[in-house]
Formats: structure tokens, C-alpha cells, sequence
């Protein structure tokens, strides 16, 4: 029996994970979990930072779903409460705190994107602050007193920080405390995570321990590349793709990847294999990478509408199907009826800023009647409809 879990974890759990830790305890819970009839409870914590979870938070989670459908529950924890304290790993300074407004906004569609990959039958959906928020001073103390400061600087990020004098604060060494109570809190089994994660996780391991708990196994995945083919995807960054985003956004921003990213894209976002000719054809092989990943999170009817919709605007050069009309306010106006092209930017609604519209029109990516924009100094005749684009893929016509 016990060969068969060591084929199921090395053809099937273990493809696509940098690390398993032990790989001898995993093998060895499957088998306990199947001659007890108890389900493995498998947990990933969300850091909601952001309102979106992206396709580098896709990675851990299409693993949890293997892990659904061989019969055993996912728990996915939104870190709420530790959030407010703010995770460190892989960082160079202490990071901003949130506050609760923010943090709740950024929760509100968390569960209904996670339920686009998971089996929500087989997910408890919690929060942090459930347990954290109830422990008093003396239970933090507790806590602190089960691991020291020497095995705390062996984590790289601090290592590396103190060895250069640069402050780390008692706070920051309660993140992964915190994050291991966690572990504690839902009694897991296997906790993912992300390979700058595998220093937290192996907390979580010792924690349990010292709460009298089974440890639990860790893995780690690969930390997806963004669309700039240089750093980790991230909202912060701007180089992601929600899983939530609308077909034509996520489609097109697929198309933009380097070649570089085509294979590691389809080997952790899809269940398909790389085509063969990719190095030869990369424009087709990210086309359908695109119509793939879209008819995951959408469906094929929506994938194969934005592959056209994008044909239209980039290869045919012709006008948007859909695009939203914005009344100008004619006070707006100078004299002459024409518009400075910052002003008529900000009342398309495409930037945030005058900031933004300025910096947007020194990169190159702003037209008006597909016209690029090369100063920020134009103004422009008002001569209704004005089609404004914004980057490759906002529109807003302006009437």
C-alpha cells in the first residue's frame, strides 16, 4: 500500500512544488488518512492586501484542488488579523500596516474567486481574527516562549537585515507565530505556500508540536512570474492577471507575456502540455494559452469573443464592439471648443490623475480617434464622438 502513495505523491501531489518537507510524512498521512476514513485538512493562507486574487495565487490553489478531489478539505485562511501586522518575507524593511476598512474591502469577493478553482463543497473559508483575535497578553506570551530568537534569524530576510544593522521590530517576529498558530488553530495536515513561505510553514511545524499536535507537512510552490517576465506577480506591481478580470482584459494581457513565461504558464496554470512547436510559434502558443486560461475562469463562448475582440482592435486596427460613452461637461470647454487633453483624459474616467494622465501620454499609450498623444500640452477640438484609449485595452467614447 504504501507504494502506491509514494507513486500518488511523486506522479501527482509533487508536480509543480519546489519543496516537500518531510516527503516521508506526507506519504505517510495519506495512508493514515485513508485507513481511518479522516479527510487530510490541506491550508493556504491569503494575504488580502489587494481585492483580487491573481493567477500567481491560482498555483497554490489548483494544488489544493488535487488535494480536494483525492477526497481531502481545504482550508483556506484569510490572514485578517495578521494582515495588521504585515508579513515580512522577502522584504528589506518593516512592512506598512493595513487598516480594517481596507482589509475588508479588499475580502469581500475573495470567496467567490476561490470557488472558481476550488470545490466548494470541500473548503472551510476562515478567518484568522476567529482565533487570533481571542488570545489575551499572557497567550502571546505563551506563544513566544515555545521559539527563540536565535532559530528566528536563521529566516534569510531577517538574517540578512540584522547582519546589516537595520532594525527588525518584535512585531515582525510575531508574524510567523502568528501564522503557525494558525496551523494550530485548524489542527492541518499539509500547509502550501509559496517558496518564500517555506521558513513560516517550517514554524508552523515545530508549533504544533509544542501544542502536542501531528506537524504538519510543508509545501512549497514556485513563485509565478508576472506579465513583466522579471518579478513575482503582484497587485502592487501591476504585472498580474486577476482570475476574476473580464475575458478581453485577461486575454489580452496573456498575449503580453514574454516567450520566456509561455512554458511555465501552461505547466502551473493549465492542465495542459506545452505545445510542442512553442519555441517556434510562440504568438499561437500564447494564443492558446489565452483562450485556455480564459475558458478556465469564464468559458469557451467568452474566450473565443475576446481572442476576436482583440483581433479586431490590434491586428484589424478597427474600432471596439463595446465601449462605454462618456458625457463631457461642455463648461469643460475653452472658448475656441476645444479641450486640454489632461482635462479631457480625466473626464473619460480612464486615469485617476492628472499624474497619471501625464505619465501615461510620456510612455506613448494614449490616443484620441486612434491618434497617438505626444504632448501633454494639445488641446484638442471637441468634435463629438471622441474615442479615447488609454494603454492596449481601455476605451471610452466621449459625447
Amino acid at each position: 500500500m504504501t507504494k502506491r502513495f509514494e507513486q500518488l505523491v511523486d506522479e501527482t501531489l509533487s508536480i509543480g512544488i519546489d519543496r516537500v518537507v518531510p516527503r516521508e510524512g506526507l506519504i505517510a498521512k495519506l495512508q493514515t488518512s485513508e485507513e481511518t476514513g479522516r479527510p487530510l485538512r490541506i491550508k493556504l493562507g491569503i494575504d488580502p492586501s489587494a481585492p483580487h486574487l491573481t493567477l500567481g495565487h491560482s498555483v497554490p490553489l489548483r494544488k489544493m484542488r488535487q488535494f480536494q478531489d483525492l477526497g481531502h478539505t481545504a482550508v483556506l485562511i484569510v490572514g485578517d488579523f495578521t494582515r495588521r501586522i504585515g508579513d515580512p518575507s522577502g522584504r528589506s524593511s518593516t512592512r506598512a500596516l493595513m487598516s480594517s476598512d481596507d482589509i475588508e474591502a479588499n475580502m469581500a469577493t475573495y470567496r467567490e474567486q476561490a470557488f472558481k478553482i476550488l470545490d466548494e463543497s470541500k473548503t472551510e473559508f476562515r478567518f484568522n481574527s476567529e482565533w487570533l483575535g481571542k488570545l489575551d497578553f499572557a497567550d502571546v506570551i505563551h506563544l513566544t516562549a515555545k521559539y527563540t530568537v536565535a532559530r528566528m534569524l536563521e529566516r534569510d530576510d531577517f538574517s540578512k537585515r540584522y547582519g546589516a544593522g537595520e532594525p527588525i521590530s518584535i512585531l515582525e517576529f510575531l508574524y510567523p507565530l502568528a501564522q503557525a498558530y494558525d496551523s494550530v488553530a485548524i489542527e492541518a495536515d499539509v500547509e502550501l505556500g509559496g517558496s518564500d513561505q517555506l521558513f513560516n510553514l517550517l514554524v508552523g511545524r515545530d508549533i504544533q508540536r509544542e501544542y502536542g499536535q501531528e506537524p504538519q507537512v510543508a509545501m512549497t510552490v514556485p513563485l509565478l512570474v508576472g506579465l513583466d517576465g522579471e518579478r513575482a506577480m503582484s497587485q502592487t506591481t501591476g504585472n498580474y492577471v486577476g482570475v476574476s478580470e473580464a475575458p478581453a482584459e485577461m486575454y489580452g494581457k496573456l498575449l503580453s507575456i514574454p516567450d520566456t513565461l509561455i512554458e511555465p504558464y501552461y505547466v502551473f496554470l493549465t492542465d495542459r502540455k506545452v505545445p510542442e512547436d512553442a519555441a517556434e510559434t510562440p504568438r499561437d502558443a500564447k494564443r492558446s494559452l489565452a483562450r485556455e486560461i480564459v475558458t478556465m475562469y469564464h468559458s469557451a463562448e467568452a474566450a473565443a469573443d475576446a481572442e476576436a475582440e482583440f483581433d479586431r482592435i490590434h491586428v484589424r486596427h478597427e474600432r471596439p464592439t463595446d465601449v462605454s460613452q462618456v458625457e463631457l461637461d461642455r463648461s469643460k470647454l475653452k472658448e475656441d471648443g476645444s479641450i486640454w487633453i489632461i482635462d479631457l483624459l480625466q473626464a473619460s474616467g480612464l486615469v485617476q490623475s492628472r499624474g497619471e494622465a501625464k505619465r501615461l501620454i510620456q510612455q506613448g499609450g494614449v490616443k484620441v480617434n486612434e491618434e497617438k498623444v505626444t504632448s501633454q500640452d494639445l488641446d484638442i477640438s471637441f468634435e463629438p464622438p471622441l474615442l479615447v484609449q488609454v494603454g492596449k485595452r481601455s476605451f471610452a467614447e466621449l459625447v
